[in-house]
């Protein structure tokens, strides 16, 4: 017996009065039983097998990869309880949310981590840990078109701010879940009806939302957390009308792991007061898409510059036979021309480098902004080298550009799906691009022919064109 063990068991006796009696603090004070038979899979079976499974989902909150990490507001957060347990954390993917409970009563996995809210039917069939995130579900709605060059006192007008204004408008949301508990329950509230329409555990609240902003559908919920993650992606959506109190988010547990419960309860508690947590929720939560945003330090046409780096950036362009704007045009993107700017998941410089990345082509950290631009124009040199199967050269750029910003293979996974659509693999413009945004749909990232999985395919979507929008105006400029 291993000393963890021999150590679990010395204070089995503790934990077990500690549930006895956190298990009496539910809203009825009853227990309710699970409805069926969970798999006797408890911590000590954890420990003694060395590893954590999760099930998860592809999403921003839950898990995602970014630029070739892992990622996801309760991905990190698991990976630092597994290191406290010293074990392995494995994640498996949920396509089908219906199967979440099926799935862990039998022992596919040891947590769920979907940014689950608590529910009293949940709580028949599963337990919950203590909540990390009390966040409350809004309703996700199109701004009027024009929004932009409208005051928004104009077009707040058309938004609905009233939750009982939606009586008789249609909500798409994931069936049996809580947001449909909770329009079933508004219409109660509201004395009127609210069409419900409920989608299968296959979509996504993250497609949902995108469809609501692609004028698919006109109105979904979700969580507020996740909402303001979606909305970086999508701006033509108005996220601030609640429509419930502030829910409980938990990992869900088998009712037969009673000590796992304990351990991430004592966990939890103890992690959310240090600044690690905190720094984690403003990342996921409080963060824009590039803290670059926030940084007012680039430079558009001054005396004749975009920059104080213009001559690095000729140079380094030259070299490999490329228009120094399109280099600047990503540099400005990736950082609005700042060196000492660190961005989503670490990544830094004035080219956001990614920490796994950047040692690769010579760029660290500390590394001078001249060495950051060669590093990166090296990049970017190597995968437009990697596309040589793209003979159009404006199109092979889009390709290289989308690749400096997802990575080669979920390129590659859209140019099979185009292939399989019936579109062009060798054109990014209305082919490939299209298939990029499809890769956050469950219909296509289960497709057999995508090999890596789920990606958050409008940010590579509208970065290329933001880009190249930038490059072919500075090159009017200039040229």
């Amino acid at each position: 017996m291993t000393l963890r063990l021999q150590l679990l068991m010395r204070f089995s006796t503790t934990i077990a009065l500690v549930i006895f009696l956190s298990s009496c603090e539910n809203n009825q004070g009853e227990i309710e039983a699970f409805e069926g038979n969970a798999v006797n899979i408890d911590l000590p079976e954890i420990l003694q097998k060395g590893k954590l499974t999760i099930l998860a989902e592809n999403s921003s909150t839950s898990f995602f990869i970014y630029r070739g990490k892992r990622m996801g507001f309760e991905y990190e957060l698991l990976k630092e309880f597994a290191i406290e347990l010293g074990v392995e954390l494995e994640i498996k993917i949920v396509n089908n949310l219906d199967d979440l409970v099926l799935m862990l009563n039998e022992g596919e996995g040891d947590l769920i981590a979907c940014n689950y809210t608590v529910t009293k039917e949940r709580k028949r069939k599963i337990d919950f840990s203590s909540p990390f995130i009390r966040t409350p579900q809004v309703l996700i709605q199109r701004k009027p078109n024009g929004w932009r060059k409208t005051r928004q006192s104009l077009w707040n007008k058309f938004i609905i701010r009233d939750p009982n204004e939606l009586a008789y408008k249609t909500v798409h949301v994931w069936k049996n879940s809580s947001y449909e508990q909770r329009l079933n329950h508004l219409q109660e509230e509201i004395g009127d009806t609210i069409y419900v329409s409920g989608e299968e555990g296959a979509v996504s609240s993250e497609e949902l939302i995108e469809m609501v902003s692609e004028g698919l559908i006109d109105y979904t919920i979700t969580e507020e957390n996740i909402a303001k993650v979606n909305q970086q992606f999508f701006d033509n959506l108005d996220i601030n009308t609640p429509i419930s109190v502030k829910q409980k988010i938990a990992f869900g547990l088998r009712k037969t792991s009673p000590l796992l419960k304990a351990r991430i309860d004592r966990w939890l508690k103890q992690f959310m007061s240090k600044k690690i947590y905190k720094y984690l929720n403003a990342k996921y939560f409080e963060l824009k898409d590039l803290p670059a945003k926030k940084v007012e330090f680039g430079i558009i046409i001054r005396n004749g510059q975009l920059s104080n780096f213009d001559a690095t950036f000729k140079r380094a362009a030259t070299k490999y036979n490329w228009d120094w704007l399109l280099v600047a045009s990503i540099a400005y993107k990736e950082s609005k021309f700042n060196p000492n700017v660190q961005g989503f998941g670490g990544s830094y410089g004035i080219m956001q480098f990614m920490p796994s990345i950047g040692p690769l082509y010579g760029v660290l950290p500390d590394s001078p902004v001249e060495q950051q631009i060669y590093g990166g124009m090296l990049k970017l040199a190597t995968d437009f080298k990697n596309w040589k199967n793209i003979p159009d050269r404006i199109q092979r750029e889009k390709f290289t550009i989308a690749t400096y910003n997802a990575g080669k293979s979920h390129v590659e996974d859209a140019q099979r799906l185009a292939r399989k659509n019936g579109l062009d693999p060798l054109r990014w413009d209305d082919n490939v691009e299209i298939m990029m945004l499809n890769l956050s749909k469950a219909k296509y990232y289960t497709d057999p022919v995508v090999k890596n999985g789920a990606l958050r395919g409008a940010r590579t979507y509208n970065y290329v064109r933001s880009i190249y929008k930038r490059y072919l105006e500075w090159r009017a400029v200039y040229k």
